[in-house]
């Protein structure tokens, strides 16, 4: 089960890497603006999500210049990186329509639903990366779909932003 497990989890990164490779570029030349000037990078993530902003905020590697977004007070000089694990998340969606209606750039990382008619992340967000993930990985022997990771691929998403921002930055040294 674990080999198939990690075939799967290997194909998903794939799939993001891949289909997000402009979106990854974009979004972190959008959140580099932040410390590259006068504002803040802040940090959402919507239920399991909060675990990225842990990574970015506590982690090993963090990112010294990343703050929690906790509807604190920002400015336009400020960026938002947003977590959830679907584009229609109702906190997820009124955190970003608050930002789009204050002026505030952002990206938001997300698996991409249809939002019957809806708000959704991808419509809303400067820029959007799709983590590709609606279902579980493995199939049981109903027919159904488990092993949902969510929270890994949101954490493969942010280090590949977390690198990009790194070398974004170091050429402005």
């Amino acid at each position: 089960m674990l080999k198939m497990f990690t075939t799967q989890l290997t194909g998903l990164f794939k799939r993001i890497q891949d289909k997000g490779e402009f979106s990854f570029e974009d979004g972190a030349r959008l959140l580099a603006q932040a410390p590259a000037g006068d504002g803040i990078l802040y940090i959402y993530g919507s239920r399991e999500m909060k675990a990225v902003s842990f990574e970015a905020i506590e982690g090993e590697e963090k990112l010294d210049f990343v703050r929690s977004y906790d509807g604190a007070e920002i400015t336009s000089a400020d960026r938002v990186l947003l977590f959830s694990r679907f584009s229609t998340d109702k906190d997820a969606v009124t955190a970003a329509a608050e930002l789009k209606d204050k002026g505030i750039l952002f990206t938001a990382v997300s698996s991409v639903v249809d939002a019957d008619g809806g708000p959704s992340l991808d419509n809303l967000a400067d820029v959007h990366i799709d983590l590709a993930l609606t279902k579980g990985l493995l199939p049981d022997e109903e027919g159904n779909r488990f092993g949902f990771p969510s929270s890994i691929a949101a954490l493969f998403v942010y280090f590949g932003l977390k690198f990009t921002i790194e070398e974004i930055l170091a050429e402005y040294e």
